[in-house]
């Protein structure tokens, strides 16, 4: 009786962490495209305002 009570509560630790785990992975890897991706915008933005004031030759 004991070993199986510790045998689910192994699985139900080891499945609950496996599921955090994943959304926790998940949830970095947006944080980190979005971020990218916002300094991909940011940086189009500078360049494109640098090119319109910087002298023509």
């Amino acid at each position: 009786m004991m070993r199986m009570r510790l045998m689910w509560f192994t699985v139900g630790f080891a499945a609950t962490a496996a599921v955090m785990g994943n959304f926790l992975y998940k949830d970095l890897l947006l944080d980190r495209h979005s971020l990218s991706l916002q300094l991909k915008n940011q940086f189009d933005s500078l360049e494109s305002r640098l090119d319109s004031v910087s002298p023509k030759e």
